[in-house]
């Protein structure tokens, strides 16, 4: 049996996926990334291999993806590099295979993509501005509040009122919560300010491309429990839930693509 792999570095994170011959995922790593995304494909790719037993020059084929895929390819690392968006929708696809649509919001930017029944991209729309459409903006906004970054969707769901932040730049928001705080604003309505401004942002690139059911989240912010509420309210639907970790979305695409021979 073959075992094909994909690696996807990110802005804040770096996973590796391990499928079989019949894209069955077999394994997968994630961790924080180092300063350097080779170092990070490789610590990422070394650890999962290690884990079960095997090694680079016994796989079928690797693909890159995210930051640094040219690179990780020319350093060896990878037989190939594929675009995040093409990654994603391959991986979207092959764990849900009704999904059109996904809403793909990661550490530095946020994509809307949709695909056909083989999880080919139709068409996209990407936001690589701001930051406050992104995960970066969640980690900024979480540790400015005092709260875990995992506890920050619970927070806002459990909110009595939602604090409307008025500017949509990450660094005057950060200010503008700063002063809510030293205020007595109520920490709960605050976190749902902010999950409601990344979910307005989503949902706005999402109506801009144009809405085709099913659709689902990909990406660290997809763990949010808050920005995924709020995006159901304001696109009025239910987000498919992904079966798997949605951050290890992009790197199962590539390694279903990598089976396939894309390159």
């Amino acid at each position: 049996m073959s075992i094909f792999c994909g690696i996807d570095v990110g802005s804040l994170t770096a996973q590796a996926v391990l499928v079989a011959d019949d894209e069955r995922l077999v394994g997968w790593r994630s961790m924080r990334v180092r300063p350097n995304p080779i170092d990070s494909a490789r610590e990422v790719t070394d650890s999962l291999l290690e884990a079960h037993g095997l090694e680079r020059g016994g796989l079928g084929s690797t693909v890159a993806t995210g930051y640094g895929r040219q690179q990780i390819v020319e350093q060896g690392l990878a037989d190939g590099n594929l675009s995040e968006i093409s990654c994603h929708g391959a991986g979207a696809q092959r764990v849900l295979p009704g999904v059109r649509t996904i809403i793909d919001i990661g550490g530095q930017d946020a994509k809307v993509i949709r695909v056909n029944d083989r999880g080919e991209i139709v068409d996209f729309v990407m936001n690589d501005k701001c930051a406050s459409g992104t995960g970066r903006f969640l980690e900024v906004m979480s540790r400015t509040l005092g709260v875990e970054l995992s506890r920050l969707g619970e927070l806002a769901l459990g909110a009595r009122e939602t604090i409307e932040l008025s500017s949509r730049c990450s660094i005057f928001c950060e200010t503008e919560v700063l002063h809510g705080l030293q205020r007595g604003a109520d920490r709960a309505g605050l976190a749902a300010g902010i999950t409601r401004a990344i979910g307005e942002r989503a949902a706005a690139l999402a109506r801009r491309l144009g809405v085709e059911e099913e659709i689902t989240m990909t990406g660290g912010v997809a763990k949010n429990a808050g920005v995924r509420a709020e995006i159901e309210r304001l696109l009025a639907l239910r987000l498919a839930d992904c079966p798997v970790d949605p951050q290890i979305v992009g790197a199962l695409g590539a390694a279903v693509l990598a089976r396939r021979g894309a390159r």
